[in-house]
């Protein structure tokens, strides 16, 4: 027999607060730093260590732009050039872009799903030593007597042997590579048992963020393709040290298992790289559209598809070496551009007919579309065979490469900065400075990568040091290297407005966005386990419910006309002294007052509670 019994009326959900017990003392100063297992700790210890990386890689940029500046110039040696040019792209690739993704997620995922740490906190520490150990292992080849690495960050087989690269710099890349690839399994493993285990009560998995989806389909990708990679490198050391020829072509070896193994990590890890940053642009949209995700479903499963396809379109990386099934590959590499288009129409469906506020996160995120649909379009060029043989080894695919990467996830990561900035540190950076780093930062980018697609149409090869003076490349190069100088200005007003935030800023309160999600309802910066009380979840918009209890959508468009329109209705009617001003109907406020009220500001009590929080127009 099953028993039926009917749903209560109303059911007030119980204040759920969160108890911390503390065994003894805590650590002070620098020991609680070292020491520190607390997730928003270790997240921003990721990010600025990654920050600190990609000014490392942008300055050897600036030099190798130096050097291909004129033809036949001898600014750098070709020794040097190649050491640059192997630890720029190891270093953005390993060391800043993946590391800073994840150095958000450990910041905002436990949050954002309601959770008071990660699930292995020691381990989580463990992950980011090992990354560090990466870092400082893999830029001490320049420390050494025969340089740093020079094969190229993708390390092509047999360059990589050790008759061809002698000296400790290669031992030393495959080293740090290795370090940071165990650090990234390791988060990655932590990611997915806390998204799963650590869910606040009533956040299932599609209330969850798209952040968080795509942070965990990113931590899944990253246990699929980086064992891939370690295995690889142990082969590679193992050529160079235990007298092996798994790569040596002279010894029966097949160099061509190296590209394959290699492309095999590769392509999953440009979307390692892009997926996270796809989330970072998501809520950042919506929050400054004043909107829900259009399309919240299609949005998941686009990101499902990509991670799923991500792994099936390695050898569109080798079309050229002529082992691998073109057909196959092509179609695959074609398919993978769907869900990318689904999740551009969603994040333009999210932003029409929106409340746009064009705040520094919104700019940094309408560059990221802008700089990111033009390198789909130009990978969509390089999946036809036709196009890629003409174009593989030309400037045409440095530009492609640059707007996938920069343009897309290194603005979205500029965003990211802005966004959250107010929740990390209490203090929000200065909107005029940061709209200047946008600007300078989106002009300096186009100009030097830009004119890099007509040099590729006009033959010049990519991975060279120099070139002659007579094959019509002398003003776009030239043209590039200016636009990686107005590039690298554009670092200095914004760690000048870094600077002055966190030295002179004022205060703001938890939520300064009006923001959506759960990291928006807890202090800014948050307490130790987070939350003091966690609002009832019943949508993907927690924290938005909290606050606009009776505007679950707020009005825009044709709805917003229609509802200043009847509540002028209603106020001639009633004789109520309420103005509507410019055609738009009265608010509830969005929290940002002081006074004492229903408990719906951003951060305070629960509702019915006295406090700090409440909104001056409820």
């Amino acid at each position: 027999m099953t028993l039926v019994q009917e749903r209560p009326p109303h059911f007030d959900a119980p204040e759920r607060r969160l108890v911390e017990i503390i065994p003894g003392p805590k650590n002070k100063g620098v020991l609680a730093y070292l020491t520190s297992t607390d997730h928003k700790q270790i997240g921003i210890n990721y990010m600025v260590t990654s920050f600190i990386m990609f000014l490392l890689a942008g300055a050897m940029a600036v030099l190798m732009r130096i050097q291909l500046s004129v033809p036949n110039n001898n600014f750098l040696s070709l020794e040097e050039y190649n050491q640059l040019f192997t630890m720029h792209g190891s270093i953005m690739l390993f060391l800043f872009l993946g590391p800073f993704a994840f150095g958000t997620a450990n910041y905002l995922v436990p949050i954002m799903i309601g959770a008071p740490d990660m699930a292995f906190p020691r381990f989580n520490a463990f992950s980011y030593w090992l990354f560090l150990g990466g870092c400082i292992t893999m830029n001490s080849g320049f420390l050494t007597s025969s340089g740093a690495a020079d094969w190229g960050w993708f390390g092509y087989a047999p360059l990589t042997e050790a008759i061809h690269s002698p000296g400790v710099g290669g031992d030393l890349w495959i080293v740090g590579v290795a370090l940071a690839a165990f650090s990234s399994m390791f988060t990655g493993i932590n990611l997915i048992t806390t998204v799963f285990c650590l869910r606040a009560p009533g956040m299932i998995m599609f209330r969850m963020p798209i952040f968080v989806w795509n942070q965990l389909v990113t931590a899944f990708l990253v246990l699929l393709a980086f064992p891939v990679l370690t295995a690889a490198l142990a082969l590679i050391w193992a050529d160079r040290h235990l007298g092996t020829h798994f790569f040596d072509p002279t010894h029966g070896g097949q160099p061509i298992l190296w590209q394959n193994l290699f492309w095999f990590f590769g392509h999953p890890e440009v979307y390692i790289l892009a997926l996270p940053f796809f989330g970072i642009a998501t809520e950042v949209i919506s929050t400054f559209s004043r909107k829900p995700v259009f399309g919240y479903k299609g949005m998941v499963f686009a990101t499902l598809s990509i991670g799923g396809l991500s792994m099936g379109v390695w050898a569109h990386h080798m079309y050229t070496t002529g082992a691998v099934l073109l057909p196959f590959f092509t179609v695959l590499t074609l398919l993978i551009s769907v869900p990318t288009g689904i999740k551009f129409f969603n994040w333009i469906g999210t932003m029409f007919r929106g409340s746009v506020r064009l705040d520094s996160p919104m700019l940094f995120a309408l560059g990221f579309l802008t700089c990111f649909l033009l390198g789909g379009l130009t990978g969509i060029m390089l999946a036809e065979p036709p196009l890629d043989f003409q174009l593989h080894d030309t400037y045409f695919v440095v530009a492609h490469f640059h707007y996938v990467l920069f343009g897309g996830s290194v603005f979205a990561a500029f965003g990211a900065i802005h966004y959250w900035f107010p929740k990390f540190t209490g203090k929000k950076l200065d909107e005029r400075l940061a709209k200047i780093t946008f600007v300078i930062m989106f002009i300096g980018f186009n100009l030097t990568f830009f004119p890099q697609h007509d040099l590729g149409l006009r033959g010049m090869q990519r991975r060279i040091a120099v070139y002659p003076s007579d094959q019509g490349w002398n003003f776009l190069n030239m043209l590039s290297s200016i636009g990686a100088f107005i590039l690298a200005f554009s670092m200095l007003p914004f760690l000048v407005n870094v600077y002055l935030t966190l030295r002179n800023g004022k205060k703001v309160g938890p939520n300064p966005w009006d923001g959506m999600t759960l990291e928006w309802v807890t202090e800014s910066p948050p307490i130790e386990h987070n939350f003091e009380f966690i609002p009832p979840i019943r949508s993907e918009r927690p924290v938005w419910d909290l606050n606009h209890p009776d505007q679950r959508t707020l009005p825009h468009g044709r709805h917003a006309r229609e509802l200043a329109a009847q509540a002028a209705r209603v106020s001639a009617s009633s004789g109520d002294a309420t103005r509507v001003v410019d055609g738009s109907p009265p608010t509830e406020g969005n929290g940002y007052g002081n006074g004492h009220g229903n408990g719906h500001g951003n951060g305070g009590p629960p509702p019915g509670d006295v406090g700090n929080g409440s909104s001056e127009g409820s």
